[in-house]
């Protein structure tokens, strides 16, 4: 217990809040999950982990690598792009775009050509090639580790859960963490009460709606899992404001209870 909150990974803090994975191997493990959409969500939880999880100089690097490799792609689709087009297409910072790219050509991965209206086209060089499929290889098994990292844990509470003759959950947070969490779910005999989350209300999630903070309530729920990484403090507090008794409260995540 952590200030109220069972908290499943205290011996073992998060690694990650799952980003580029290949789109193949996600339609795979899509399939292999009873065909649950999870590609792009799960391709987006895994960008922003490379964001957060760590703060140290292997983080940095990873990053690096990471968006070096977004722009590797990219150029391989032979679009005559901008950097300011790169920027907006991959969410990079303009400046932090053409720090990459000199990096690249300064590496033999790109070459650059001018067109018409004072725009440039960039094009990968076998080098760049090679350099892609060593970045995406390497990125892949990041993401294979952190998304088997999150299932067991996920599947280890759910277990937990299940000895204890827990019959309900409700997910509070509908980010891509959510959607490893349903997964995992679907190996228990627990019924998925629902997912609540103000900033997605109304949108889908799975077979299901997202709804608004204020129906919990309403909702018959053994336990309410805190099932967003990155804001998991955030939405830790909006379910104590809502009077919902710590011990009801559930997370494979740290939170920080006083967090703001």
């Amino acid at each position: 217990m952590k200030g109220g909150v069972f908290d499943y990974r205290q011996k073992n803090p998060l690694k990650y809040s799952i980003p580029g994975c290949v789109t193949n191997f996600m339609n795979n493990l899509c399939e292999r999950y009873d065909k649950f959409s999870l590609t792009r969500q799960i391709y987006l939880c895994y960008v922003q982990i490379m964001n957060v999880q760590r703060m140290n100089n292997e983080k940095q690097e990873n990053q690096d690598t990471y968006k070096s490799l977004l722009l590797l792609d990219e150029i391989s689709k032979g679009e005559a792009l901008s950097q300011r087009d790169l920027s907006k297409k991959l969410n990079i910072a303009l400046g932090l775009v053409n720090s990459y790219i000199k990096n690249l050509v300064s590496k033999g991965y790109i070459t650059i050509k001018t067109i018409p209206a004072k725009r440039y086209a960039y094009f990968l060089t076998p080098k760049g090639f090679a350099e892609k499929t060593r970045l995406t290889y390497h990125h892949l098994q990041n993401f294979t580790n952190l998304y088997k990292e999150a299932r067991r844990d996920f599947k280890a509470l759910f277990s937990s859960f299940y000895e204890k003759g827990v019959k309900r959950v409700l997910f509070a947070g509908a980010d891509e963490a959510a959607e490893i969490a349903y997964l995992s779910l679907q190996e228990f005999d627990m019924e998925f009460a629902g997912i609540v989350d103000n900033d997605r209300a109304g949108k889908d999630f799975f077979k299901f709606k997202i709804m608004p903070f204020e129906k919990i309530k309403e909702i018959d729920a053994d336990f309410i899992i805190v099932s967003s990484f990155l804001r998991r403090d955030d939405i830790y507090k909006e379910l104590v404001d809502a009077d919902i008794p710590p011990d009801k409260i559930s997370s494979i995540f740290p939170i920080s209870v006083g967090s703001s």
